[in-house]
């Protein structure tokens, strides 16, 4: 599965392929649309490949793929060969929804008494929920699933990747509850191979950024939600 149009590079351009999770969600949508922009102002044209989350990673820090669409700060330092390109694409947001269970949420350890689904390779979700009840899938639609089956209780994920999950597959009576578990940046990440683009790519992102360009984005794609 790719996202976006790979369509192959324009005459000159040599062709990105950067993975992402397999979910094409909001969140992907603002982060490809801001990428595409920045690869072409260096000569580059930017393909998608979707993939399950952990592969991503792995096929990002092999250099199977050129570098991983959009992660959290820090990812390098289990995925050595990723170079955070330093400009925020969004921000993230951790929360939980349920459809049965109604609690304020106090953390992370708040979680341990039920049963929780996510889509594996989230690491931030992996980390914070060691020694918990987990069930891992590879799509936020299967996630849903089982919890609509009874099978878990709580979905962690990003808000607006749940929020358009439900919206697109018509999950009801499914909310979030409060507050948000976490909320942290997101930044794209190339291969090593690729670290002589590293400063143009971050100069084409500060561009971006200075001509509002990457709030555009944000505003019109996030905007529904």
């Amino acid at each position: 599965m790719t996202l976006g149009l790979p369509l192959g590079p324009a005459w000159g351009q040599v062709l990105m392929q950067v993975s992402t999770l397999l979910d094409p969600d909001p969140a992907t949508t603002v982060a490809e649309r801001i990428l595409r922009e920045a690869y072409r102002r260096i000569g580059r044209e930017l393909e998608v490949k979707a993939m399950p989350g952990e592969r991503s990673l792995l096929s990002a820090n092999s250099g199977d793929t050129d570098g991983e669409l959009y992660r959290r700060a820090g990812i390098d330092k289990a995925y050595p060969n990723l170079l955070m390109v330093p400009v925020a694409l969004q921000q993230y947001e951790i929360v939980v929804f349920s459809k049965a269970r109604q609690f304020n949420v106090r953390g992370w350890e708040s979680l341990r008494p039920y049963k929780l689904g996510f889509v594996k390779g989230i690491k931030v979700i992996e980390e914070n929920t060691v020694g918990m009840q987990i069930e891992t899938v590879a799509t936020l639609q299967q996630a849903f699933t089982k919890l609509e089956l009874g099978r878990t209780e709580l979905v962690l994920a990003n808000r607006i990747s749940g929020l358009a999950s439900l919206r697109q597959h018509q999950f009801n009576g499914v909310r979030v509850l409060q507050p948000a578990l976490a909320a942290f940046p997101v930044f794209h990440y190339l291969n090593r191979k690729h670290e002589h683009l590293l400063p143009r790519l971050t100069a084409a992102m500060r561009e971006l950024e200075q001509e509002r360009f990457i709030q555009k984005v944000q505003d019109d794609v996030l905007s529904g939600y």
